[in-house]
């Protein structure tokens, strides 16, 4: 893990949270947007979409079909609809329309589970968190830090451990640039991987080009 932290800060010192937003309730919104949808088309979304909603209210000031509507480019939008008016209504009703900063009270909101009230913490309020998303599952799960059959919660128990508190959050996002943009599901940048000594996936993977070029 040490070696990956000093690899992954060399290849990506810049990695952030490239979900676009201005305030908590946004960065909520968006998380809760991105589930099975790259972030890519939910900034594509919410560019309008933050223009129209800006507050709590405004989402429930619409009939629920026009909210469809507004973000049907999104995957499964009918029930992320239907959760952001719900979760919309609890903040007004329970957090003075504020976004709740503690991790708990963030997970009783609809639509918002672990890995989102993770992102939002870290990114919001500055609390060190680790959010296990697809990319962070998979390089963990190929590079040993995680067993394979791991629960996502698994995983990031163990990445806790493996990580300086204080390096959570900015690990986090090297971890989802390393997935991104490296080690990516199809097709992983293995030939020129850095880590490729201590992968034995990306060992399996290049066993191929290797024995064509022994022949």
């Amino acid at each position: 893990m040490d070696h990956f932290l000093s690899v992954v800060g060399e290849m990506f010192p810049d990695a952030h949270c490239e979900l676009h937003h201005r305030n908590p309730f946004e960065l909520t919104i968006a998380v809760l947007l991105s589930a099975q949808c790259t972030d890519e088309t939910v900034n594509k979304v919410t560019a309008d979409l933050f223009q129209k909603y800006q507050t709590p209210a405004d989402y429930l000031a619409v009939p629920l079909d026009e909210l469809e509507h507004d973000i049907r480019r999104i995957g499964l939008f009918r029930n992320k609809a239907l959760f952001i008016q719900k979760l919309c209504r609890m903040l007004l009703d329970d957090y003075g329309g504020e976004i709740p900063h503690q991790h708990e009270e963030l997970t009783k909101l609809p639509g918002v589970g672990r890995k989102t009230a993770n992102v939002v913490v870290s990114n919001a309020f500055g609390v060190p968190a680790i959010a296990v998303d697809t990319h962070v599952e998979r390089v963990s799960k190929r590079l040993g830090f995680a067993k394979a059959d791991d629960s996502v919660l698994e995983v990031e128990k163990k990445l806790m451990k493996l990580v300086p508190r204080a390096l959570w959050t900015e690990t986090h996002h090297r971890l989802i640039f390393f997935g991104r943009y490296h080690c990516k599901a199809q097709n992983p940048n293995c030939p020129v991987c850095p880590m490729l000594d201590e992968c034995k996936e990306g060992k399996q993977r290049m066993k191929p080009a290797l024995n064509r070029k022994a022949k």
